[in-house]
């Protein structure tokens, strides 16, 4: 058995990544939480024994260097079979399984049974004319599933052989100053024969990662940095657990034209001097296709002119926004005498001098 297998680390892992394994593994494979599976007994056992290895440096490093230890440096158990008060060449002093099991139950820790997978958080880009449609998305997503080798379990069926730990005795001892206490193996649960070791195919975790492809449905309308949810399309949940879910955030790419606020849109629309003046009807784009816009004699720069209707459409109400056109009375280039004469003849027949006049009383009044 390799422990770190067992803890589901790799070699190179800190002290922290030792601990925090221990403590995941350690909630899900608890007598307490599975009462009466002597598989999740058996389990837990085995990495209470590679916590015990790995999280002292000294034995780790004894451990990477020889392997296996001597049989009587399992991981200490609650309770004991029987003592004497003998010792043996093998006794050695440990510390107590409370002591252990303290730094993993902690305050700070609640034992639970099934946990729920962890959510996942994803972003979608769409253009602006696919955000105002909707539809569906097909995004890539990278999750923990189940293994399929060992149905969750993180354990492998093995044909039985006898436990090194104990040399197929079923029970170890192990010294507190001068008394020897013996108990059963926790590696083999007492019975002296292994059957079980942890998954090849998970590192014994119980989940394997896995890429896959989710399909988010995007109603019409749909804001830029919207958050839309996926059930149960997370990382699977252990011990039976639910699946956790997947947040989607929307982007959302500018529109060279349309500028949203809320659910209307605004448009600057350019009218050229004469068309302001006279009124027209000029074609403007709209989101499904042109439309023609009314501009009544008189228009003046920055006035706007509303479409009801016209907007995008509302996600949550079923409805559309408006259409806010703003008027830009764009200037000619005037190039020849004669279109110059006729400005001329244009200011006097409407009294420019009038609004010069005007401006000069307004600058004497401030």
């Amino acid at each position: 058995m390799d422990f770190y297998i067992v803890l589901g680390i790799d070699r190179a892992a800190s002290l922290d990544d030792v601990k925090r394994a221990y403590r995941r593994l350690a909630r899900q494979f608890h007598p307490d939480v599975n009462p009466g599976d002597g598989v999740a007994a058996g389990r837990f056992r085995e990495i209470a024994q590679a916590y015990e290895i790995l999280g002292d440096p000294d034995r780790r490093r004894r451990y990477d260097v020889v392997g296996m230890e001597s049989p009587d440096s399992d991981a200490p158990m609650t309770g004991f079979e029987g003592f004497d008060f003998s010792a043996t060449i093998h006794a050695v002093q440990q510390s107590t399984f409370g002591d252990l099991f303290a730094e993993v139950f902690g305050p700070d820790d609640a034992r639970g049974g099934p946990e729920r997978g962890a959510d996942l958080h994803l972003t979608l880009s769409i253009s602006f004319a696919q955000a105002m449609a909707g539809g569906e998305h097909r995004l890539a997503v990278m999750r923990q599933e189940s293994c399929p080798r060992c149905a969750g379990t993180g354990q492998a069926s093995i044909a039985a052989a006898r436990c090194p730990a104990c040399e197929g005795d079923g029970v170890v001892r192990s010294a507190r100053g001068h008394m020897v206490f013996t108990r059963p193996c926790g590696r083999c649960a007492g019975s002296g024969l292994l059957s079980q070791q942890g998954c090849q195919g998970c590192g014994g975790l119980g989940q394997i990662r896995r890429a896959d492809a989710i399909v988010v449905s995007v109603p019409a309308g749909v804001a830029d940095g919207a958050r839309l949810r996926v059930a149960s399309g997370g990382n699977a949940g252990t011990a039976g657990g639910p699946p956790g879910d997947v947040y989607v955030t929307v982007r959302v790419e500018e529109h060279a034209l349309f500028r949203r606020e809320g659910d209307d849109l605004h448009l600057v629309v350019p009218v050229a001097v004469h068309e302001a003046v006279l009124g027209a009807r000029v074609e403007i784009p709209v989101l499904d296709g042109r439309s023609r816009l009314r501009v009544p004699p008189g228009t003046q720069t920055g006035q706007r002119i509303r479409l009801r209707g016209r907007g995008a459409p509302s996600p949550r109400e079923g409805r559309r926004g408006d259409l806010v056109a703003e008027i830009r009375v764009t200037l000619p280039r005037v190039l020849d005498e004669r279109s110059k004469e006729l400005l001329r003849q244009f200011g006097e027949i409407n009294g420019h001098e009038n609004v010069r006049e005007q401006f000069e009383r307004f600058l004497e009044r401030e």
